[in-house]
């Protein structure tokens, strides 16, 4: 294997710890195999190689309590996890894209602090783990990216694809990998080159001050590669266009031609000034001592370098500005505005605890009442530590030594997080003022909306209010066709029962949320309620009662989302959507790309 890839892996085997690792996007190919294979024929024999599977869990990782040993001893022994057993080596890590903010957060704290802390179990002890990491990602689309906190820890980011590429480049031993860490240390760097990798990752966009720090690691660890003691110009190119490239967010700025305009003007102005006054005899005497002086040896300028150009930030600017490649600044923006979107993105409802049933995550002190599951392991290694004292206690009273000793303290049950689902509760307004204005154009506007629960697997409901009552036309479902032949039939005319439709909403998502499930009211009316809550015409006392029950569903602190139907925006729906404190929004303003924004919005995952 040639080309940057190669020169990737020999600088992360030169300095494995000190770059922090690299990521490499890749789908499982041969490539990347071969590359895994380059890297570990370049490391040192005895360097230890890890890898890491996608869910494991926090003693296998950290470290933790050996409960066998524990349990023969009598006292606490540490078990070392992965981490400690890569120490000095590189751990390679499988999914990264799917790698949780909590386990990068793990993985982050080890790579800047170079330990794990062990504080679990009955034990206080921290374990030394120096290593380099290889993050593996196989995301498939923009928006399955490993952890951005992760990714700022990793030197470098490689791009590998499934099909051959043919790229020249210098092809690296493991004799001299092992010579660039033992004179590492020695290689120096001006510091002139160190201001120039700073300047050019601010000029291209770069917040984070890790990149510099790795741009100057790199520049180090490529110097050593080659056998110098002095980092030169070649070697900060290659930080350059390894380092900074592929985390460039902006092209840098183009110089102005402001500068060619004043040269225009300052020719001009001196070719209009009065010609200079012919010199003094004291300043002929100098000139002429001069001229002998250019004519003669010149003198040599002192405190200069000569081994790093002038104009050295603009040399690094245009390397890294080069290895940028096509496409990737309008990829960064796109990425950057996935990432925006909130934790629950694409779920199905609100993360709920359950202490009968869901997926386990972890266990907790306490007894097993009311069904909860006892976690024996947990419980196990609670009252490991104390089996030595407990059996001394035990032993003259009892006559026979027990094997383990469990007390009521040890208990630990497990914990279960089940994901809750959403339901939409449409409230639709078909009295006879919005049969007369937009009664289609919102069935219209709901179906839309229903597609798009549809698509997130949410159910759906439709209460209808006309007359003098709501009516629930459409229990919660996921059928989008039965959602749909249940608008198409809806009648419309009669009475408005504003204040008697907010109330049945609020009834129904109440009964949601006893189930576990998040409800998200949709209230589609012109907010001109007639009829009051006890069926009584008026419109004075039903606007009244409508605002009343609004200051109901805000105490709720339900997700409600309030759309004007009326041919232009209302008074009365702002004042009945700030009552109830839902979100806003005019149908006749509102396409259906912002409807379905809206109740994103509305529901978490915007």
């Amino acid at each position: 294997m040639q080309g940057d890839a190669a020169t990737i892996a020999a600088l992360f085997a030169v300095d494995p710890v000190g770059l922090g690792g690299v990521a490499l996007r890749s789908p499982a190919c041969d490539n990347r195999d071969q590359w895994l294979s380059l890297l570990k024929n370049l490391l040192p024999s005895d360097t230890p190689l890890r890898r890491v599977p996608l869910n494991i869990n926090d003693t296998a990782l950290l470290g933790g309590l050996d409960l066998g040993a524990t349990l023969q001893a009598g006292k606490p022994i540490a078990l070392k996890g992965l981490l400690s057993q890569a120490h000095g080596g590189i751990l390679i890590l499988a999914m990264a894209e799917r790698m949780s903010l909590s386990a990068a957060a793990r993985f982050g704290n080890v790579l800047d602090t170079g330990k794990v802390a062990l504080q679990r179990d009955g034990l206080d002890t921290s374990l030394e783990a120096s290593l380099g990491l290889v993050a593996l990602d196989e995301g498939a689309n923009d928006d399955e990216q490993m952890p951005a906190s992760l990714a700022d820890r990793l030197a470098f980011r490689l791009l590998m694809g499934t099909q051959d590429e043919e790229e020249e480049g210098p092809e690296w031993t493991a004799q001299e990998v092992l010579n660039a860490r033992q004179c590492l240390s020695q290689v120096t760097m001006d510091e002139e080159a160190v201001k120039a990798l700073c300047a050019a990752a601010l000029a291209l966009g770069i917040d984070s001050l890790r990149a510099s720090v790795f741009a100057v690691r790199v520049a180090r660890a490529a110097a050593a590669l080659v056998g110098s003691n002095t980092v030169e110009e070649e070697h900060i190119g290659v930080a350059a266009r390894l380092v900074l490239a592929p985390r460039a967010t902006r092209l840098p700025p183009q110089a102005s031609e402001e500068p060619q305009e004043n040269e225009a003007e300052n020719m001009s102005s001196d070719a209009e000034a009065p010609p200079p006054e012919p010199p003094s005899p004291d300043n002929q005497n100098a000139v002429s001592e001069d001229e002998r002086n250019s004519d003669g040896e010149q003198e040599e300028p002192q405190d200069e370098d000569p081994g790093l150009p002038e104009n050295l930030a603009e040399l690094v600017l245009e390397a890294a500005q080069a290895a940028i490649p096509e496409g990737l600044l309008a990829s960064l923006k796109l990425g950057q505005k996935l990432r925006a979107k909130t934790a629950t993105a694409g779920s199905a409802g609100a993360l709920q605890k359950n202490a009968l049933r869901g997926r386990p995550v972890g266990a907790r002190k306490g007894e097993p009442r009311a069904g909860q599951r006892i976690n024996v392991l947990e419980t196990l290694r609670a009252a490991a530590p104390w089996q030595r004292i407990r059996q001394r206690q035990l032993a003259p009273t009892v006559g026979q030594k027990q094997r383990i000793v469990v007390r009521k303290e040890d208990f630990h049950v497990t914990r279960f997080r089940q994901l809750g689902q959403t339901t939409t509760v449409f409230v639709v307004d078909a009295s006879g003022s919005s049969a007369l204005n937009r009664l289609a154009e919102a069935k219209g506007a709901v179906e839309l909306l229903l597609a798009d629960c549809y698509v997130r697997r949410d159910s759906v409901a439709v209460l209808a209010f006309r007359g003098q009552t709501a009516e629930l036309i459409l229990p919660p479902t996921r059928s989008l066709a039965r959602a749909k032949r249940s608008l198409a039939g809806l009648p419309g005319g009669g009475g408005t029962p504003l204040a008697n439709a907010i109330d049945v909403s609020m009834r129904l998502a109440d009964q949601l949320r006893k189930k576990g499930e998040t409800p998200i009211v949709v209230l589609l009316t012109d907010g001109k309620g007639n009829i009051a809550r006890d069926g009584k015409p008026g419109r004075a006392q039903a606007a009244t009662d409508a605002l009343a029950a609004a200051a109901e569903m805000r105490l709720m602190g339900l997700s409600t989302l309030l759309v004007d139907t009326s041919p232009q925006a209302q008074d009365a729906a702002k004042n009945l959507a700030q009552a109830m404190g839902a979100q806003y929004l005019a149908l006749p303003y509102a396409g259906a790309n912002t409807l379905n924004q809206a109740v994103r919005a509305v529901a978490g995952r915007s």
